[in-house]
């Protein structure tokens, strides 16, 4: 696995592809770290990189935009505007020498800058593109499905026995009322799910489904409009 940021620059002549993780820092309930969001989109990431050694695996992006966990200490949110300019001079600089850059996204609050940033970039003639760390059918936050990918990536991060569920209805419901008062206003634990039955095994499975997707993704290349790998 070649890593960029211990990699020399002459190591770097050939147009490689760039992944660069992006995460967020963000309260997780009372059982996750506020960085869950970055260390899965680097679990998955590296996983993809270890697969295709021609890749170059870039430092994770740690922050991005929280706004709706800022109810909760911790949570360090650049928001949408910081985020979406983060992102096109990024894309911009990588893009002098770099073929390809993708972006591994772990947050769903930093989807707003990618459609405006990865489209703009495309635009300009540079080929960028990102990639969602979504499990079809998990739930949405600090809940089984993060629970189980943190106890098999970063075990000694979690605290199981402080785990409870959270709100568990739907996020399309909870929609109105997390935009007006974010996620504390619907859920008082900052938990939507429940981690109760989450494993470090189902963690792994999990994760190699996502880097599945992505390897399959990425062979692919077929960008859609919002710069996203189809």
């Amino acid at each position: 696995m070649v890593i960029l940021g211990s990699a020399r620059s002459p190591e770097l002549g050939e147009r490689r592809t760039v992944v660069v993780p992006l995460g967020s820092v963000e309260q997780h309930g009372p059982h996750l770290p506020l960085a869950t969001d970055t260390t899965v989109a680097a679990a998955v990431a590296a996983g993809l990189v270890g697969r295709q050694p021609d890749l170059l695996l870039a430092p994770a992006v740690p922050y991005g935009a929280s706004g709706e966990h800022e109810g909760f200490p911790g949570t360090v949110s650049v928001g949408t505007e910081a985020l979406h300019l983060l992102l096109v001079e990024l894309g911009r600089s990588a893009g002098r020498w770099a073929g390809r850059l993708l972006v591994v996204n772990g947050h769903g609050g930093n989807l707003d800058a990618l459609r405006s940033a990865v489209p703009l970039l495309r635009h300009e003639g540079r080929d960028v593109a990102w990639f969602p760390c979504g499990v079809r059918g998990g739930d949405a936050h600090a809940g089984r499905t993060e629970t189980s990918l943190l106890l098999h990536v970063e075990p000694g991060t979690v605290r199981p026995e402080l785990a409870e569920a959270g709100n568990t209805a739907p996020v399309a419901e909870l929609l109105p009322r997390m935009r007006a008062g974010g996620v504390a206003a619907v859920s008082p634990n900052g938990v939507l799910g429940d981690p109760a039955g989450a494993s470090a095994e189902e963690g792994a499975r999990l994760l190699a489904a996502l880097v599945d997707r992505l390897a399959a993704a990425v062979t692919a290349w077929d960008v859609g409009a919002d710069g996203r790998l189809v």
